[in-house]
């Protein structure tokens, strides 16, 4: 089912003359520009890898990929219900976390077709208690019954392997390996493995040597300088 804030954002980013929900063969697009595809997910990029894959052989796409940085969340006494209340969640995203969707792109990224657009985005969340389709015992379960556009604070693009380091602190030394990776964004190793794994993928690191188990990389060498973040307006 379509939330408010997937209908919001394309409402966002379509202009007028533009089409909505557009049939394209066996696909629908979200919006189909003159001069591009856009497709908006909030949920995983997993979801829309071969899509997006078979749209880029013939078509420029955009890809909406929303990073919460604020949520409001709003609690009802059942699903359609009254209000009871209001809170600020003290979770909240960050730009790191977009490597645990990027992963799935990282054979279609970069493409000269492909740009990814991160909204950085503040959001309403509608919620009451109940279980989903599993069964759950804890006391906070709950189900999302909608959510809002509250606001954009910042949009990142991605088109090339350089704009990734607009998401990450870019490594200082000339070579590096997971561990010092791992130092530098503040994780656990195995993490900073796996984003190594989708940066050399992406061809913004390159693998170069090895030291004992560890692989030693350096940063892909580029001419293009890094893409300065985007704004897009605030809703809301």
């Amino acid at each position: 089912m379509e939330t408010t804030l997937h209908r919001q954002l394309k409402t966002l980013y379509a202009a007028p003359g533009d089409r909505m929900e557009h049939e394209l063969g066996s696909y629908r697009i979200d919006v189909a520009k003159p001069n591009c595809l856009v497709e908006v997910q909030h949920s995983s990029l997993n979801a829309i890898r071969s899509k997006v894959g078979a749209l880029l052989q013939h078509h420029r796409v955009v890809v909406v990929k929303p990073l919460v940085v604020k949520k409001r969340i709003v609690r009802l006494n059942r699903r359609g219900g009254q209000v009871i209340s209001r809170r600020w969640s003290p979770k909240r995203g960050k730009l790191i976390d977009l490597f645990d969707e990027l992963i799935y792109f990282r054979e279609l990224f970069p493409h000269p077709n492909l740009t990814i657009e991160i909204p950085l985005v503040q959001i309403e969340e509608w919620r009451y208690q109940g279980h989903g389709r599993k069964i759950r015992t804890r006391m906070n379960d709950h189900q999302v019954q909608d959510q809002l556009l509250l606001g954009v604070e910042q949009t990142l693009k991605l088109q090339l392997p350089v704009d990734l380091w607009n998401v990450l602190p870019r490594p200082d030394r000339g070579e590096f390996s997971t561990q010092d990776l791992s130092q530098l964004w503040l994780v656990p190793r195995f993490r900073a493995q796996k984003i190594a794994y989708t940066l050399q993928h992406c061809q913004a690191i390159d693998r170069i040597s090895k030291s004992g188990n560890s692989w030693i990389y350096s940063v892909a060498r580029s001419k293009i300088s890094a893409s300065k973040p985007q704004s897009l307006r605030a809703t809301g």
